[in-house]
Parts: structure tokens; sequence; C-alpha cells
């Protein structure tokens, strides 16, 4: 098992090869990570030479902190908390529709979108599109339904999800959000609610995993497409 210290260099085991295997190479979740393990990550992959990499969950406090040359490598994005050197290739063909309920869904929507931009997929962000007012989904659903996939993000009792699958035949995939009051629950309600949508064939995620959600978008844009 990889061991951390931060007294010396870390010993780091990263799956290099994962995309190989999976068509998906290994991300950085940089949430938890000590700060020494992050230095040594984040100065590996700033080398040319390397692999590109994404880092997830990394917190603005935590890279603003890093050495400034080293911030001038990485393409960094503080509301979704996420960070390249290079992309991967691009694909020219297959999209995405990431629809947000609200502004407030925000992170949890650009990490997917970030993480389809750094897949090399494209990715078209339809936001404030919540069930409050059902005109704005009405206005939207005829670009959402010339993607390839859906990804629905939403928090609250997160009714977007159901709507979305009665009005759309592409594959689904929809991801609660930790948004909302009280009962909302951290987005335990958002989760519930998805998970009991009575609309077919819609596929759930962890609470705020929007890089779950895009990975899952790209294997099914790499079945569309596969020498894309």
């Amino acid at each position: 098992m990889p061991t951390y210290s931060t007294d010396s260099v870390p010993c780091i085991r990263f799956d290099i090869d994962r995309d190989a295997r999976i068509g998906l190479p290994e991300a950085v979740f940089c949430e938890g990570k000590p700060r020494r393990a992050l230095e040594t990550l984040l100065e590996r992959f700033a080398d040319p030479a390397q692999k590109p990499i994404l880092f997830t969950r990394l917190a603005p406090e935590v890279f603003h902190a890093l050495p400034q040359n080293l911030q001038e490598v990485y393409d960094y994005e503080a509301l979704s908390r996420t960070a390249w050197r290079t992309t991967l290739p691009r694909h020219e063909k297959g999209a995405a529709a990431v629809v947000s309920a609200g502004t407030a869904d925000g992170r949890t929507a650009r990490e997917v979108s970030r993480t389809l931009e750094y897949l090399g997929w494209t990715a078209r962000r339809f936001e404030d599109c919540g069930v409050a007012g059902l005109w704005r989904i009405e206005a939207a659903i005829a670009e959402i339904n010339k993607a390839d996939v859906v990804i629905v993000v939403a928090g609250l009792d997160a009714a977007l999800a159901s709507v979305v699958g009665g009005l759309t035949s592409r594959p689904l995939f929809a991801v609660p959000t930790s948004v909302g009051y009280g009962i909302a629950e951290h987005g335990r309600t958002a989760l519930s609610s998805m998970l009991a949508s009575c609309a077919p064939g819609v596929a759930v995620f962890n609470i705020d995993n929007g890089y779950g959600a895009a990975c899952a978008a790209a294997r099914v844009l790499h079945a569309i497409y596969p020498q894309d």
C-alpha cells in the first residue's frame, strides 16, 4: 500500500497504465492528502515528458500556497477545484450535455465539464434549469437532446433528474449535490430522490461525484465513437 510522510519524500504508487486497461487515466484526488504528497505529484506531472494528469478536489488555498513557478504550469479552476498541465487529445466527435438545476450546483457541474474537457470530449453546459421554473428546461431540452449523453446535477429534492429522464432518450447520469437546507441532509435527500426516480434508466452517482459521472459519460462516448 502507498505510504505518505510529512517528514520525507512520500512513497506514491501511481497507476500510470490505467488508460491502457480501461481507457481512462488515473486522476489524483487531492482532498485529504498531505501537502507534501500533493507537491510531489504536482512537481512530477509538471514535466512535459509525463502523461497528462487531472487533479480533482484541489482546494484554492492549497493550490495558491504552491510555489509560483509550479502554479504557472497548471490550468487551475477554483470553482471545480480541478487542475491539469495539459489535456488528452481532442475527440472530433462526441458531446455530453451537463444540465444543472441552479448556480449553487455549479461546483459539481463544473467538475463534470472540466473532467470531460480534460479527457478530450466536448461538454455543453445548461445551467439554472431547475424545475421551480419548468420553462427553463423546456427551453433547453431540444439542444440537450443533440448531445450523445446527458449528466444531470441537482441538489434539494433533485426532481430535475426525473424531469429530464422523461424528456430524453440519451443515456442519463444523475449526480446529487450537497446543496440545500436542513432535511436536504447534505445531499442524502437528493440521492434518495434520484434513486427513487420514476424515470426508467437513470443511473445515479454518489453525492457531489462529478468526476465519476464524467468518466461514465466518457465510457459511453468511447463506445459510440471507438475510433475517435
